[in-house]
Formats: structure tokens, sequence, C-alpha cells
């Protein structure tokens, strides 16, 4: 079978994949009166086509901030500007006035579900095919098994085929990016990275690797000749894209902070559902957000994130490598979704993506990871109905990419980039690490079933109403802190070995 052919088959079944789950519910699906997400996503598609732009942000008799106001940046608001000159044309209903609110047809759901495939076929899948051909080492076989693997990530899925979001748009356009870098178009790749936090502010996780890579990058090839040639072509780059996006708001200074206000809600307290980060997960012992105030709680989500993303910040500004680039995406994002400020359950698909560049690296770490991700939505995916969808995209994931990629064969010292720090630790007993790192994704796996199965079969006490949701996001931020703690390590074990890469091919 040739090159194409064998891609072809693999991207016939990952859209098959996404058009399935996209038939299931969504969001708030008749959930009056403020349903769900899915109705989030129209209403700013009848926002930004009857109002002008000037109040697209703003509370008015027309545009009620408190019924699925505004909170993403430009970008996304253009995006929806576009769908809704669609939905114009086919039913006018869809995108009326105030009175469109709440709407829900099979016809309007098939035309919602269309334009996140549309936007899949446009940005996020294309990159992941040149990513995975491009970029990832070995053989053919080994690269289409890892476009597999990467395209059937459960969690990416449940969100935007199931609960209904474009998150393919931002990180497709943050997987761009790392393209451009890769590729070594480091312009180009700006642009990319650029766009993707227009369209989506949770894409700065992602913003200090980009940063640190770019300007070490220009400080080791001197800045005073090519490298400050290149950090100026980047500045002025990542500046017009921006002035562009905001332009319409730049006339005002009022407009833009009050953009800027909507896409970073303060207002809303350091974790506002359950999640699966330290301070949801810290409050089960002390409750954090009564004990400090709202300033204080703000200073010290501050103070940790920072003090987690540093090291490997640092160490990609003294090292910038595309493999240490890579690791420090894993890290930085991954600390910002443990310990930063208003941190929504959906933004682990961040690191999930970070951890996504690495399947054919570290293939049991990042499965393992990318398993946890998705389980820690599980309280999400259950209340929008998600149930069957998520148990068979999430076994279909682990099952295949195990296969595919032979994770559980892949997983001694030098395969997990610990020879290393074994060495540095050689005073201690001597341990079978491939046999540690086994029976630990088994019992993680094993609790991770048990806990999906307790939360559907069996009822909470009364006392306890939200056991099994804390008991999710507990578990799951222990698998986080784990993982915070591996990338980190091998961040700072040196280079991949070759002669591994060559013998997993």
């Amino acid at each position: 079978m040739n090159t194409w052919s064998l891609v072809s088959i693999c991207l016939m079944l990952c859209l098959t994949v996404r058009w399935g789950v996209s038939l299931n519910s969504y969001s708030g699906a008749g959930n009056t009166p403020k349903f769900g997400d899915y109705e989030a996503q129209r209403h700013w598609q009848e926002v930004t086509y009857n109002l002008p732009v000037q109040e697209w942000y703003f509370n008015t008799t027309d545009n009620d901030l408190d019924y699925w106001g505004l909170d993403y940046p430009p970008l996304s608001a253009y995006h929806s500007l576009l769908c809704a000159h669609v939905a114009k044309i086919m039913n006018p209903e869809w995108v009326a006035l105030h009175t469109s609110r709440g709407y829900e047809s099979q016809a309007h759901k098939v035309f919602m579900r269309a334009t996140v495939l549309l936007a899949d076929l446009l940005i996020y899948i294309p990159a992941v095919v040149i990513y995975c051909l491009a970029l990832c080492e070995g053989s053919f076989r080994m690269k289409v098994c890892t476009l597999l693997c990467f395209l059937l990530y459960p969690g990416l899925i449940l969100i935007d085929y199931g609960h209904f979001q474009y998150n393919g748009v931002s990180l497709g356009l943050a997987l761009w990016g790392v393209l451009g870098l890769g590729l070594g178009w480091d312009v180009p790749g700006s642009l990319a990275f650029s766009l993707a936090i227009n369209y989506k502010q949770m894409e700065l996780y992602h913003a200090l690797p980009f940063f640190c890579y770019l300007l070490g990058k220009c400080v080791k090839r001197g800045l005073t000749g090519p490298g400050l040639f290149l950090l100026v072509r980047i500045a002025v780059t990542v500046l017009v894209t921006f002035g562009l996006c905001w332009l319409p708001f730049l006339s005002d200074p009022g407009q833009a902070s009050q953009v800027v206000r909507r896409i970073f809600p303060v207002h809303r307290g350091l974790f506002e559902d359950k999640v699966a980060n330290a301070w949801c997960s810290l409050n089960v012992l002390t409750k954090i957000r009564t004990v400090l105030s709202t300033d204080s709680q703000i200073y010290l989500s501050f103070a940790v994130t920072l003090l987690a993303v540093l090291p490997s910040s640092l160490r990609l500004l003294t090292k910038p490598t595309f493999w240490q680039f890579k690791l420090a995406l894993v890290n930085c994002s991954l600390a910002f979704f443990l310990f930063s400020y208003h941190v929504h359950e959906k933004s682990i698909l961040q690191p999930a993506l970070s951890v996504c560049l690495l399947l054919n690296d570290l293939p049991l770490m990042a499965i393992w990871f990318l398993q946890a991700s998705t389980f820690s939505m599980l309280p999400l995916l259950l209340r929008d109905g998600l149930l069957v969808p998520y148990a068979v995209t999430s076994l279909a994931f682990l099952v295949f990419s195990t296969y595919l990629l032979s994770a559980l064969q892949r997983c001694s010292e030098d395969e997990l980039r610990l020879g290393a720090c074994s060495k540095r630790l050689s005073f201690l007993p001597r341990l079978h690490v491939a046999f540690i790192v086994r029976r630990t994704f088994y019992i993680s796996v094993g609790a991770m079933a048990a806990l999906s199965f307790a939360s559907i079969a069996l009822v909470p006490p009364t006392k306890l109403p939200d056991l099994f949701t804390v008991l999710v996001c507990g578990f799951s931020f222990l698998n986080f802190l784990g993982a915070l703690l591996y990338f980190n390590i091998v961040q700072f074990s040196g280079i991949p070995s070759r002669k591994i890469q060559k013998k997993a091919t």
C-alpha cells in the first residue's frame, strides 16, 4: 500500500470517529433557560451578526452579558461572525436577534457540527499530518501510527464534537506555530501562534516556551548580527498580527480594556467548578477561597505558577533545541493548568496537545497522560450525556495506541529518558524501572476504570453528593502532578538517543 493511501485510510477513520461522536448529545441540550456551550457558540453568532463590533463585549439591551456574553479574544468572535453569515443564508431563524435564544433543531445541530468538522479539516488535521510525517522520527509505518493515535485522542474529540467547542482551531493554529519553529520557519511560526492566542486566551499556556525558544535562538545567533535581525522580524510579525486582530477595538481605550476584562474574568474566583488542579484539590482539605482574599489568591497563584514554569523555561532559554521546546511546551502548559488562576476542566487540552507531540518519543507516558486527561473531564462528559462515546473512544485509544506504538515494550530506563537520572542516583538501590512503570500504569488505568464505573453505577452518600466528582478530580490531579515531575526530569536529563529512536522503528 502506498504512502498516501495509508494516510488517507487513517484520515477517513478519524473523520468517521469524529462524526460518530457528533451524533450524540451536546452541552445543555434541552436544558432551559441557559442551556450550555452549544448555545453559547450559537448565541455568539447571533450577537456578532446583528450588533456592531463596538457592542460585542459590552452589556446592552441587545447583548446581555449574563446570557453567554462573549469572553474569547477577537479572532474567535470573527469566526462566529463568519459562521453566522453562512447560518443566515441557510436559515435566518438560527441567528435572529433575541428570538433565536435556545434554538434547537436537527438541521441546526448538523450545521453546527459541520462547522467544527470543517475547521478541523482546514486547520487542525493538516497540521497534525505534516507534523507526524515531517517532524517525527522513525520509519514511515511509525509515523503513520503516530498520526493515527494523535488524531484519535479522545479528549479533544469528545469536547469539540460532543460537548461542543472549537478547540481544534486554537490548538491547530498553535500546532502550525510548532511546525514553523520545527521546520526553521520562525516568522511564519510566530504568526500562527499569535493567531492562536487571539483565538483563545488559554493558548497563553504555550506562550512562554515560544518566547524562550525564539529568544534563546536569537541570542545564540548573536544579538549584534543575524540574531537581532531575526528578533526584530519576529517582534514586528507578532505586533502587526495582534494589531490587525484588535484593530476594531483600538480606536477607544475603553473598548480594548473591556475586551481584556471579558477574556480574563478575575471576578469569577480561583476556580469555578470541580477541576483536577492544585487549588481545587487543596480546597478539599482547607477552604482556600474563604481563608484567602481574592487578591491573595491571585498573588499566590501567580507566584506558584511562576516557580513551576521557571526551571523548564530557563532550561529552554539556555538550550534552544526543538526537543527542549517540545518538553517545555508540556511542562509550562501543565504547570499553568495545575497552578494558575481560574482554570476550566477543558483547559487540560492545552497540555494534552503538547503531550501528543511526544507520542512517538515517549509513547507510554504520553498515552498515560492523554488517558488521564480524558478521564479528568468525566463529570462534564456525563452531564452532557456522552457516556457511550467516552467509554468507546477512551478504550479504543488505549488499545490502539499501546499496540501501534509498542508502548509497553518501550519503557526501559533509556526509552523513558531516565538513564542519566539513574546514573546521578547510583547510590540508591537499583530498581527495575520498566517493571515499576508498567505496574503503576496498570494500577492507574484500573483506578480510572473503577472510578468511571462508580460515577455511573453508584449513588453517592447524601452528605457527600460530589464524592465521585471529587475523587475523579483528585486522582487526575495526582496523575498530572506525577507527569509534571516526570517531564521536568526528562527535560533536564539530556537529549534523546538516536539509537533508541532507531530501535523503536
